[in-house]
């Protein structure tokens, strides 16, 4: 059987799916010309990472294909439950990537208190002539520890979110529509571990009370974080979105930030993505990263490996 991997996969996927009799192709076929690829090739599983969208188009006109596979949490670029009607298995690697996306965060949340997006724009520029005057500039930073972080969506990597957060000495409040209590285990040296249980409470609770917030739900239809939730929010809040673009409102964000109701925003995705709004990436209080969260080598060869032994284990056992 053959494997297109269009975005790319790991050594070790690669390694995996072929000791176990696939072909795998690594090749990066543009949307306009993956249909006719699919069928010219013989594909018979294709992978994707976010960048590949597999619509209804290519699962009418690709009878070869068994599987679909996403290199990473959110499905929002395949038309799932079609495929499936379909008969077209659908897999994902949830777990994979969440310590990377979780990592992401806290970069951007100690950067937002001390500044660094900020000052990292400016020392090249200024650094030389205006050095003091900058040192009093960026004097003003705050700690995370004993502030409180509101987490709105618990599941794998709200969880990876809220491990480094206690580490950190933060408190942690939750929000989730499914979870209504998770236990979160902080790993130490040794094998020694400490289990931690925390209760969920509705997003209107939970943006009154924390210091800083950060988003981690699928693809929604209108932004959790909008203009009405950011002003029931403290004064000086901190907004983080890795999840998907357009679960914050970047508008209402961007205006909260001129009246001084956000004192930073971080965001790893966008509504407009790929062509993020001009004003987002000229606003020096906003710190930003190309959707980057789970691009560490570790989660990729996590994704990879992950994926290559679903498909074996789906194909090779003849599930599908």
């Amino acid at each position: 059987m053959k494997v297109l991997a269009n975005d790319g996969i790991s050594n070790s996927g690669v390694k995996a799916l072929e000791n176990a009799g696939f072909e795998v192709i690594i090749k990066k076929v543009s949307q306009e010309q993956l249909k006719d690829y699919i069928n010219d090739k013989g594909i018979n599983v294709l992978l994707v990472r976010s960048a590949t969208k597999v619509r209804k188009d290519i699962i009418d006109n690709c009878p070869g294909l068994k599987l679909i596979g996403r290199g990473g949490v959110g499905m929002d670029n395949i038309d799932v439950e079609y495929a499936r009607q379909k008969g077209i298995h659908v897999i994902n690697t949830p777990a994979a990537s969440s310590s990377s996306v979780a990592e992401l965060v806290f970069a951007h949340l100690f950067g937002g208190v001390r500044q660094l997006y900020h000052s990292n724009r400016n020392m090249p520029l200024e650094g030389e002539t205006k050095f003091k005057d900058l040192k009093k500039l960026y004097a003003g930073g705050v700690e995370l520890r004993g502030k409180t972080l509101g987490i709105i969506g618990f599941g794998k990597i709200g969880r990876e979110v809220a491990k480094i957060a206690l580490g950190v000495g933060m408190k942690v409040i939750a929000s989730d529509h499914e979870v209504g209590e998770a236990e979160i285990e902080l790993e130490f040296y040794n094998h020694q571990s400490i289990r931690i249980p925390i209760k969920t409470e509705p997003v209107d609770m939970l943006i009154k009370h924390a210091d800083f917030i950060t988003i981690h739900v699928p693809a929604q239809k209108k932004p959790v974080i909008g203009s009405k939730e950011i002003k029931k929010m403290k004064d000086g809040v901190g907004i983080i979105n890795a999840a998907r673009g357009g679960v914050l409102d970047e508008e209402a964000v961007l205006e909260a930030i001129d009246t001084g109701k956000v004192s930073f925003a971080a965001f790893d995705t966008y509504e407009n993505e790929p062509n993020p709004a001009i004003k987002l990436l000229m606003n020096e209080s906003v710190s930003l990263s190309p959707h980057i969260g789970g691009s560490t080598h570790e989660a990729q060869e996590r994704i990879g490996a992950e994926l290559a032994e679903q498909v074996i284990s789906l194909l090779k056992t003849e599930k599908i």
